[in-house]
């Protein structure tokens, strides 16, 4: 245990040679190191350099905005100054995919390639948080890498599709949904039960004891319009193929009979107002290439 002893300068630790603060804990004191030189040049040297930061750049906040600073930089000019150098660096490339069709992408390596690569971009974007990062979809979402599409999947339709959206408030949106057959009382409970044990027949799945019969009566009567006489669907009115074996919310009775009892009809934003006509061609070769894509 080392000892103190008083100078005229306070307590000096007798083990160290160094006075204390006379700070003490437990007996123990705490010596009064200097602070190294270095340190204290590096310490200087920072409070300049942020004496002339506050000088140069934006800096010390206002009512409404912030001092702009003797060089006038912000970040937010900077990123625009970035993404026009990009765009410029793009031109080029991006004025073949303006100018070319969608058939011609497709039949040109380079093209469908560069496409592509946009494409993947934009999808994650502005498509991932419904569809999936890898289009994979979701209850209520469809899975863009199948071949099973409700309002078609060739090159041009799918460009319609995210051009204007499905149900959004755009004038050339697709439209059509499936009314709510028991909420508005155009079918009894019964019905609703017998139409939705034979709708899960279509696609191979049977309920033993079930009205098929009724249920084969009802769906004549009220579904096939839109579905098919053979449910097979309509993709002009976005009616699903009941047969395929692919369900968008859930192929369970209770499921079948909560979208026949409330309808269905989810909406997909119009997205030509947000991307531009180039970016929407890309996206469109991209979500074409995910799956059957026919």
């Amino acid at each position: 245990m080392s000892t103190t002893h008083e100078t005229h300068h306070g307590k000096v630790d007798a083990a160290t040679g160094v006075s204390t603060t006379g700070h003490e804990w437990d007996g123990i004191s705490e010596l009064n190191n200097p602070l190294p030189r270095w340190w204290l040049w590096v310490w200087y040297a920072c409070i300049v350099w942020a004496v002339g930061y506050w000088i140069l750049y934006p800096a010390w906040p206002l009512i409404n905005s912030a001092t702009p600073g003797l060089l006038g930089w912000n970040s937010r000019a900077a990123v625009q100054t970035q993404l026009a150098d990009l765009q410029a660096l793009r031109a080029e490339s991006a004025a073949k995919l303006t100018n070319a069709s969608l058939e011609q992408i497709e039949q040109t390596p380079a093209l469908l390639t560069l496409a592509r690569a946009q494409g993947r971009v934009a999808f994650a974007d502005n498509c991932a948080p419904c569809h999936g990062a890898g289009g994979g979809g979701a209850t209520g979402f469809p899975n863009l890498n199948d071949d099973d599409w409700l309002w078609g999947g060739s090159l041009a339709q799918i460009q319609q599709t995210i051009n204007y959206g499905i149900r959004s408030k755009d004038s050339e949106t697709r439209t059509g949904s499936m009314p709510a057959f028991g909420r508005d009382g155009i079918l009894q409970k019964a019905e609703i039960s017998a139409v939705a044990d034979y709708v899960r027949t279509l696609s191979g799945m049977a309920k033993p004891g079930a009205d098929f019969d009724k249920g084969k009566e009802v769906f004549a009567a009220n579904c096939a319009a839109c579905h098919g006489d053979d449910g097979k669907g309509n993709q002009e009115l976005g009616a699903p193929n009941l047969t395929d074996g692919i369900w968008l919310y859930g192929s369970d009775k209770a499921t079948i009979e909560a979208g026949i009892v409330n309808g269905r009809g989810n909406e997909m934003p119009a997205w030509h107002t947000r991307l531009d006509p180039t970016t929407i061609k890309a996206l469109t070769v991209y979500v074409y290439s995910l799956g059957g894509g026919r």
